[in-house]
């Protein structure tokens, strides 16, 4: 399969996915993205289009590098922290379009365990 009718196939499925879920102020959106270098995750108020809490393995204070489960645990567990900090305890999960397995399994299974509810 090419990168382009993969980038489709994933754009397709993320377009089907927004369509049910959005986040309010009272459960905002927790998206995850996974690129070949870095993981990114980022808790959003779709009402007010802005992003409330994020982390990505591009920080300093989330002691990770690359893009493997590992580090996307840490991430999870750095948004998670960073949520309660900011007095969010529950979120709607936005896989972003990749499948629920490996990383993304591992980033949101973090985020459950440093206390996140989804």
């Amino acid at each position: 399969m090419s990168l382009h009718i993969r980038k489709q196939a994933r754009a397709k499925v993320r377009r089907r996915i927004r369509k049910k879920i959005s986040g309010t102020a009272a459960r905002p959106r927790l998206a995850v993205h996974i690129s070949n270098q870095n993981v990114y995750a980022q808790v959003i108020d779709d009402e007010t289009g802005r992003t409330l809490v994020a982390a990505s393995t591009l920080e300093k204070s989330v002691d990770a590098k690359g893009s493997n489960q590992e580090s996307a645990a840490k991430v999870g567990e750095a948004v998670a922290k960073k949520a309660k900090a900011a007095e969010i305890g529950t979120v709607v999960f936005d896989r972003g379009g990749f499948q629920y397995h490996g990383k993304v399994k591992a980033l949101a299974d973090a985020a459950r365990e440093a206390g996140l509810n989804f």
